[in-house]
C-alpha cells in the first residue's frame, strides 16, 4: 500500500516509517519539524519507497494514498505548552484537513489519540469506556482538550460521512529516538543519571506510570490499523505500573550513576495515577500484549542515549 504518516519525523512517527516501509508499503513523511527531527528518517532518504514532505499540518494538503496515521502533535509537556494555541490547531485543524483528505481518496484513517483524554482519572485502571477527568482551562488543556476534541471529530466524519476510522489511545511510550529535552519523564531520568546530574522528581514519588516500549506500540497500532472488528477507541499500553520513585531508582542502578533524587513541587494537572486497561486490544489484536519488561526496554533506550549525550 502506499500510507501517509503525517508527523513522520518524530520519535513515534519515524519508528512507524521504518516499520512500515520493511513491510513492503511506500511511505510518505508529513512532518513540518517542530518537534520531529531529520536526523530521525535520515537513514531513509534516498529510497525510491520514501517521500518525505515539510508541510503544516494546520494546512490543508493533497495526496493519493491508501491509509493515514495521523501522529502529528506536540506530545511533551514543555513543548506542547511552548505554543499552546498551536498545539489546538495542530489537534483540531490537523484533524479536519486529515480526515477532509481521508474521505475524498476513501482512505482509512487512523487517529493517534492519547491517555490525557482520561485527564487525571478518578477510575483505575483506565477503559476506554471512561469518559475521563480533565480541566479545560489547564496548563495542560491545550493538549489533553485538543486530542478529546479530534476524537470527537473522527467520530462524526465516521457517522455523518462514512469514513473508515481507527482510534488509539496511547498510553506513556519511550525508546530510541525520543528527543533528550522533550521533558518526559523517561528521557529526562535518563539524560540526568547519565551527566550525573540530579534526578528530579516532582512531588512525591508516589505518582505512577505505565512505560510502554515502542516496538509494543506499534505494533498494536499497526494490528490496530489492519482490523475490521473495532473503529475503536482502543488503548494501548502495557499495564504494568510503577511510581516515578520505582523508575528514578532502576535508571540510576542501569545507569550506574552516582546521582541522588531531588524533589520539587508537582506541576498543575498533573495525573497522579496512569495504567491502561487493555482488554479491548487483547480481543479484538488476536491476543496483543507487550512483550517487552521495562528494564529490557530501558536498556535498548539508555543504549541510545549515550550515543547522543
Amino acid at each position: 500500500m502506499r500510507i501517509l504518516v503525517t508527523g513522520g519525523a518524530g520519535f513515534l512517527g519515524s519508528h512507524l516509517c521504518d516499520r512500515l516501509l520493511g513491510e513492503g508499503h511506500e511511505v510518505i513523511c508529513l512532518d513540518n519539524f517542530f518537534t520531529g527531527r531529520k536526523s530521525n528518517i535520515a537513514h531513509l532518504l534516498g529510497r525510491p519507497d520514501f517521500e518525505l514532505v515539510r508541510h503544516d499540518i494546520i494546512d490543508p494538503f493533497k495526496c493519493e494514498v491508501d491509509q493515514i496515521y495521523n501522529l502529528a502533535c506536540p506530545a511533551s509537556p514543555p513543548h506542547y505548552q511552548f505554543n499552546a494555541i498551536k498545539t489546538v490547531k495542530t489537534s483540531v485543524m490537523g484533524a479536519i484537513n486529515s480526515l477532509g483528505l481521508a474521505k475524498r481518496i476513501r482512505a482509512r484513517i487512523l487517529q493517534a489519540s492519547t491517555s490525557e483524554v482520561y485527564g487525571d482519572p478518578a477510575v483505575h485502571p483506565q477503559t476506554e469506556g471512561y469518559w475521563g477527568n480533565v480541566n479545560p482551562i489547564g496548563i495542560r488543556s491545550c493538549y489533553d482538550e485538543g486530542k478529546r476534541v479530534a476524537e470527537t471529530l473522527f467520530m462524526d466524519y465516521h457517522r455523518q460521512n462514512g469514513v473508515d476510522i481507527r482510534i488509539v489511545r496511547i498510553f506513556n511510550t519511550y525508546g530510541p529516538r525520543m528527543h533528550p529535552n522533550d521533558g518526559r519523564v523517561v528521557s529526562n531520568f535518563i539524560v540526568q543519571a547519565l551527566k550525573g546530574d540530579d534526578i528530579t522528581i516532582y512531588g512525591d514519588g508516589t505518582q505512577t506510570r505505565s512505560f510502554c516500549f515502542v516496538d509494543d506500540l506499534l505494533e498494536a497500532m499497526t494490528r490496530t490499523m489492519n482490523q475490521s472488528g473495532t473503529i475503536g477507541p482502543v488503548n494501548i499500553g502495557n499495564p504494568d505500573e510503577f511510581t516515578m520513585l520505582e523508575l528514578a531508582e532502576l535508571t540510576i542502578r542501569l545507569t550506574g550513576s552516582r546521582s541522588k533524587i531531588t524533589h520539587r513541587p508537582l506541576p498543575g494537572d498533573d495525573p497522579k495515577q496512569r495504567r491502561p486497561d487493555i482488554t479491548v486490544a487483547k480481543t479484538y489484536l488476536d491476543g496483543w500484549t507487550p512483550s517487552i519488561p521495562l528494564e529490557e526496554g530501558l536498556r535498548r533506550t539508555i543504549a541510545y542515549f549515550k550515543t547522543q549525550i
